[in-house]
């Protein structure tokens, strides 16, 4: 049967698209929409059209199946040319989301309504794609160029009130959509119809321009796709329909052919996979109305917000009512710069606060389904916390730790019942940052993981599992690629050159940068944790620079302190010529030969230090997938997407490239750094990382 299919309502054809999960604009859906406007222009009894869909949705896009193979006929450009040009009055009924295709079959039909709820958007540029079936051309046509570049720049959605206040939609309906589009296409009958591809783009103010096409150039920061959206929009305004529709096909092709397209797909299918894990086959997760975060300091506030947001309940403890009182006017701060931005309203803000219970008091916990520390990342003071929740909590009520490097299996050991215990590490601030590891110890039951990816999904984040061990997946690879770093530091490099070469790369902050943002005092606890460790381990003499030590001790500790790697003064970043004497000085006394670094070799050995590590990771079972890696690493410490993660990189730059380097550091640096055996072996295999 057709996923489309044309129904009648008097005198008027609904043409419904019924596609389940999502109404994509597959091969099949494109032939079914031209069958039935072909099949209404000759039945007589049908004057006008409306196009629905069935579902939740209108439509969420193009097939992400087809993406990268050859074109299937119809093509949706044809599609929507039938469309445009029907004699008979076509309507589009919007409601859920109309993305992609689905907001361009809108653009080509003569009228369009919306369902208070809808949101509309043309977000191919988060793929490395444009929009290829005349969004580019149509859209700018009926909002005015500006409008237009900044919703295909971006990629973002807009609501119902919005697309109504920019001309994109002409109504929103009060009642029922599909009666209320009927009705708007029957009074439609006999009267002129507007089609967008013969209206004129209007001329946009220069200035207004000019400024726009610099912000969406600066914000591209290495991204194709962005930059093509400019000049199809300026095309739009240059040249007529029919010239400029061909021009955007083209681009949609060739931006479809890149790697930085393969890369965000790669991206895309990686995120509807890390949750699918063989143990969990045929585990329910449990029901989780009532959150506690123990602890309201930046984490723990954040964590907070993040769950009000998703409609939890959330219990609020700290030890003191002086720190209770600074934690929640903490959390009333993000919800204040919330309001203030735009993003929520005040009644959203009071309806999340009123979710909110702050209290000093251990026992209001015992209610709570799921219970989260977010103290200082302080083994004993952790113990010390999770012994008491565990003896006054239920032996059901799950527990999480917030912690980012340290051991969950030592702090299993503290509880009762440790099959209920897991690692939840948000990433600051937690109630944006978009990544979550999971942290599955060897006795967390199979309904506790499912029951966080289940969380996880509710707070919109990417939940990525990780087994246990120090630093987990995220911080384990960043420990050893800033160590690259700072080895580069010994060989002449200075942290500006670095910071520089991997901005560059794509990065959205420079390593050296990144650990004065996030405080240099965090990096130093942890070296003095691992301190006995490497000793005991009898790894002495393992290659180790000791600069963030002195920065340290000298209080150094980056931004808050207004001094790190780089002097800070009104919010700028400078380089600090007292550090560099340190680096030069250090650089000397460590009797290794001097060079001048490249940008290229700078990334070279970051990102093989990177796939070096992943490939451990992989190996050990720490990671399920490399794509596990690829999204830890996009989403937590900024690689830049458009490349898909270090895994996927290093699979298009080829594994033999990767391991020439990697055994290079290892060469040079001795005991800090040794290749990876699965790297080696599949880098002789000529595979990738799948098995």
């Amino acid at each position: 049967m057709s996923p489309v299919r044309l129904l009648r309502v008097g005198e008027v054809g609904v043409v419904e698209i019924d596609h389940p999960p999502v109404n994509a604009t597959s091969q099949a859906v494109r032939q079914g929409l031209l069958d039935a406007i072909r099949q209404a222009q000759v039945e007589p009894e049908i004057a006008a059209l409306v196009i629905a869909g069935a579902g939740r949705t209108f439509t969420a896009g193009g097939d992400i199946t087809e993406f990268g193979q050859l074109p299937r006929h119809p093509h949706l450009p044809d599609v929507l040319a039938e469309i445009e040009a029907s004699p008979k009055p076509v309507v589009v009924a919007w409601h859920g989301t109309a993305l992609g295709g689905g907001c361009e079959i809108g653009l080509a039909a003569h009228r369009r309504i919306i369902g208070s709820g809808g949101k509309i958007g043309l977000p191919e540029v988060k793929l490395g794609l444009v929009p290829g079936a005349g969004g580019t051309q149509r859209l700018p046509r009926l909002i005015g160029p500006v409008a237009a570049l900044q919703l295909i720049a971006s990629g973002r959605l807009v609501s119902a009130q919005e697309a109504l206040d920019l001309g994109l939609v002409d109504a929103i309906a009060t009642g029922d959509l599909r009666a209320e589009a009927v009705a708007l296409a029957r009074s439609l009958i006999g009267t002129a119809l507007s089609r967008v591809s013969q209206l004129t783009t209007p001329a946009p103010e220069s200035a207004a321009w000019a400024t726009l096409a610099e912000t969406v150039t600066r914000g591209a920061r290495g991204r194709i796709a962005p930059l093509r959206a400019i000049a199809l929009v300026e095309t739009s305004v240059a040249l007529p329909f029919q010239a400029g529709q061909p021009i955007e096909r083209q681009a949609f092709l060739d931006l479809m052919a890149s790697d930085q397209s393969r890369a965000l797909r790669h991206l895309f299918q990686a995120e509807r996979e890390t949750g699918k894990r063989p143990e969990l086959s045929g585990v329910a997760h449990r029901a989780v109305g009532r959150i506690g975060v123990v602890g309201a300091g930046t984490m723990g506030a954040g964590i907070a917000v993040a769950c009000l947001n998703a409609g939890y309940e959330v219990v609020l403890l700290e030890v003191g009512e002086a720190a209770l009182a600074a934690g929640t006017t903490r959390l009333d701060g993000l919800y204040q710069r919330a309001l203030r931005s735009g993003r929520i309203d005040e009644v959203t803000r009071q309806g999340r606060l009123a979710r909110l219970s702050p209290t000093t008091e251990f026992a209001t916990l015992t209610d709570c389904d799921l219970v989260i520390e977010a103290v200082f990342e302080d083994m004993e003071v952790k113990l010390a916390l999770l012994a008491k929740l565990g003896a006054m909590l239920p032996a059901q009520t799950l527990i999480a730790t917030n912690t980012s490097y340290l051991d969950i299996e030592a702090m299993a050991d503290a509880l009762p019942a440790p099959e209920r215990f897991l690692g939840l590490h948000f990433f600051s601030p937690a109630h944006v940052m978009k990544l979550l590891e999971i942290v599955c110890g060897r006795r967390t039951s199979p309904e506790a993981l499912a029951t966080a990816l289940s969380i996880g999904k509710r707070l919109g984040k990417i939940a990525v599992v990780s087994r246990v061990c120090d630093g987990f997946i995220g911080n384990r690879i960043l420990a050893k690629f800033r160590a690259q770093c700072e080895f580069m530091l010994e060989e002449g490099a200075l942290p500006a050159e670095i910071d520089a070469a991997m901005e560059s790369f794509g990065m959205a902050m420079g390593p050296f940068a990144v650990q004065d943002l996030a405080g240099l005092d965090i990096a130093w606890a942890r070296r003095k944790r691992l301190a006995a460790t490497r000793a005991a381990g009898g790894r002495a003499g393992e290659r180790d620079v000791t600069l963030i030590d002195r920065l340290c001790e000298q209080g150094r500790f980056g931004q808050k302190a207004g001094r790190g790697w780089y002097l800070y003064q009104d919010g700028k970043r400078a380089a600090d010529p007292e550090v560099e004497a340190m680096v030069r000085a250090h650089a000397a006394a460590s009797g290794r030969d001097q060079k001048r670094f490249t940008r290229a070799e700078i990334q070279d050995r970051v990102v093989a230090a990177m796939v070096n590590e992943g490939a451990k990771i992989l190996a050990e079972g720490i990671a399920a997938r490399a794509s596990d890696i690829d999204l830890v690493l996009v989403n937590g410490y900024g690689f830049p997407n458009w490349r898909g993660g270090p895994m996927h990189h290093a699979e298009r730059v080829g594994l033999p490239a990767i391991l020439a380097v990697a055994q290079a550091s290892a060469a040079r640096d001795g005991h800090g750094f040794e290749v990876a055996p699965l790297l080696a072996e599949r880098a002789g295999q000529g595979s990738g990382w799948a098995p």
